[in-house]
């Protein structure tokens, strides 16, 4: 029990982190971003990025080590729905990340560079796109764990 235990701390904490990381996003996604702001920006995606696979790896590991059993969560649509929801977020993740990238190569080139009022307006919605579906995914967890909609 002490492994599945400190597993699911450990989930925990880089969900947590994850979230953090994405309302940091978020918040500075606004007009009047400077270059250091810009600068923390990519700090603050590499660890949304960094936190993501470590929700991702310590889920794997609490599915393998689960007292339930791989089979309860096989045949658990929440648990379906769970990380469907999670590849999805993930997916709406690429497109802020790679303009993050195209900024920074901007960035590199021309120090002052900040983007366009109008571009941070249109990655901020991508970014609470992915918050706004990040919420669902509790409701999943809980639903799965309790073993609803189970035969």
């Amino acid at each position: 029990m002490l492994p599945d235990a400190l597993l699911a701390f450990l989930h925990y904490l880089s969900i947590f982190g994850l979230v953090g990381a994405l309302t940091a996003e978020a918040v500075v996604l606004r007009p009047g971003m400077t270059p250091s702001i810009l600068a923390r920006l990519m700090r603050y995606d590499a660890v949304y990025f960094l936190m993501a696979i470590l929700t991702l790896g310590t889920g794997v590991g609490r599915l393998l080590m689960s007292p339930k059993g791989l089979a309860f969560y096989m045949t658990n649509p929440w648990f379906h729905a769970k990380i469907g929801l999670f590849v999805l977020i993930a997916l709406l993740s690429i497109k802020p990340t790679l303009t993050f990238f195209r900024w920074k190569k901007q960035a590199r080139r021309l120090p002052d560079f900040v983007p366009l009022p109008a571009e941070l307006a249109k990655t901020r919605r991508w970014v609470m796109l992915e918050a706004h579906l990040l919420i669902f995914l509790p409701l999943c967890a809980a639903l799965m764990a309790r073993g609803i909609g189970m035969g």
